[in-house]
């Protein structure tokens, strides 16, 4: 039978199918007739190697993920070592015409390098800008680390084949910043799939005997805002007496013990639960129950034209939001969230109150939302430009 090519797919800070957006894509290049191996770090308990929905997944052990410079050199040199010898062991086992490689880190183009002079192209999926992300986690503007970090994403586009982002504002950093030529970059959305990302009756037993909840999705890194959201919980329930609402952050990351005992300190251990990473299932579940979605992450040159996967899981959830004034978020959610004051811990605290005391507004701002999500946002759009990039490459495979 002829297959549509053979891919193999790199990620690094997230275990498959725990990327949601790996996943989708992985699953979608399946149906369309390519065979999908993934390689990608070992995490929460899954197999060393297992097989989901036809697609190969072959997962490293991650001792640990670094939140220090030092420890990310450590952290990449593991992961290139155990990448690397598993692209060898997948080429000669099962093959593969393309490999796709997923940043963060911009260092995989150094395991698609040895594969070039046996045909195999090569399509960088950015889903980080890598100096800004260092610039943001480390507050610097300078030095050695980050003209490092300039040469690798430089040397990334050199080499890529085809380019995919997120969206609009990283597609255009691939074309100014890395001098890739428009026609070989395209914008695949990273958004839940309706066909499975299907909203459930709410659970009341969630909310733990209080009238509202209120949900964070994502992961819990330095640059993701949830200190900043701690900040806007104490402020709601010690400052304002508000004891009316649970709190919920599911996610994982690298800063998940230091936001821990966080609440602790703040005297929040009683109404913010922490899940860490959890099944798909009780996910949607929490999201279908809450009465606001939160997204903190802090307005800064990243976070600016970052599309934020939990701000389409939100809409698609048809939950309203609360957020700060992001370029890319204002432009995925438009009039489906508040927008707080850049970084202003209590006045996102205040639009989560109102979002609370107004039910009319929590439906009006849900609805539209997911009406946004459904016309301009869904996955089933991003497919056709994933399809694309890899027409792009004209490969075809007995």
């Amino acid at each position: 039978m002829a297959s549509a090519g053979k891919i193999l797919m790199l990620v690094e800070n997230l275990s498959v199918p725990f990327d949601r957006r790996v996943w989708q894509e992985a699953t979608t290049l399946k149906s369309a007739g390519f065979e999908v191996s993934v390689v990608c770090p070992r995490m929460v308990d899954r197999k060393p190697f297992e097989v989901l929905e036809g697609v190969s997944i072959y997962r490293y052990p991650m001792p640990y993920t670094a939140n220090r410079a030092i420890g990310y050199a450590l952290e990449y040199s593991w992961m290139l070592f155990f990448s690397f010898i598993y692209a060898i062991y997948v080429f000669f086992r099962r093959g593969f015409h393309i490999i796709h490689v997923c940043n963060p880190p911009d260092l995989l183009f150094l395991i698609a390098l040895p594969f070039r002079p046996f045909g195999v192209k090569f399509i960088f999926d950015q889903h980080d800008l890598g100096p800004e992300t260092f610039q943001s986690k480390f507050n610097r503007k300078t030095g050695m680390i980050l003209r490092i970090l300039f040469a690798l994403e430089q040397w990334t586009y050199r080499l890529a084949h085809a380019v995919i982002s997120t969206n609009e504002s990283y597609r255009q950093v691939a074309v100014d910043r890395g001098n890739v030529p428009r026609e070989r970059t395209w914008v695949v959305r990273s958004a839940p799939d309706l066909k499975r990302f299907i909203a459930f009756d709410p659970v009341p037993e969630l909310k733990k005997d209080k009238p509202f909840l209120a949900c964070y999705l994502g992961t819990m890194g330095q640059q993701d805002g949830v200190d900043y959201l701690l900040r806007s919980i104490k402020i709601i329930m010690q400052d304002w007496g508000r004891k009316d609402i649970r709190f919920v952050l599911m996610g994982g990351g690298e800063n998940l013990p230091v936001l821990k005992k966080m609440a602790d300190d703040l005297g929040l251990q009683d109404v913010c639960h922490f899940t860490g990473r959890i099944p798909d299932k009780l996910l949607r579940q929490y999201l279908s129950t809450a009465d606001v979605a939160v997204a903190p992450d802090p307005v800064n040159p990243l976070n600016n034209i970052s599309t934020m996967n939990k701000i389409l899981e939100y809409m698609a959830m048809s939950r309203p939001i609360v957020s700060y004034r992001l370029v890319e978020s204002e432009r995925s959610a438009g009039e489906a969230a508040l927008y707080a004051e850049d970084n202003n811990e209590e006045d996102f605290a205040r639009k989560i109150i109102t979002l609370l005391d107004d039910p009319e507004l929590r439906k009006k701002l849900g609805d539209y939302g997911r009406k946004r999500f459904e016309e301009k946002l869904s996955w089933e759009r991003s497919t056709q430009q994933l399809l694309a990039a890899y027409r792009s490459l004209s490969v075809s495979h007995e």
